[in-house]
């Protein structure tokens, strides 16, 4: 089993409004390709006073295929829709973990 991780630093003042669209279209998007089993989404808690709040967004594949379809297939899709309606608002890094 594969772990695609994104980490998101999501400006505090649309975090609500992200947060929702997340869990009702976007992870959804993701899942509909067909390329992951399940996905997960957490709040990483630190205190902060900083102007961001971070999330883990956790999708799980069967294998490094599915994985390298998606980047190639979906994710440039999928990604300019989040950049659309939340630019300048966010920033991302993706880190891909392979089930010791």
């Amino acid at each position: 089993m594969l772990l695609y991780n994104v980490t998101v630093g999501i400006d505090k003042g649309v975090e609500r409004e992200w947060l929702q669209w997340m869990k009702t279209e976007h992870m959804l998007d993701v899942l509909n390709t067909g390329m992951f089993k399940q996905a997960k989404i957490y709040k990483i808690l630190h205190e902060s006073e900083e102007e961001t709040v971070s999330y883990s967004v956790q999708y799980f594949a069967e294998t490094i295929n599915h994985v390298q379809r998606y980047l190639e297939e979906f994710a440039p899709a999928l990604r300019a829709e989040v950049d659309k309606r939340f630019h300048g608002k966010h920033v991302t890094f993706r880190t891909l973990l392979e089930e010791a």
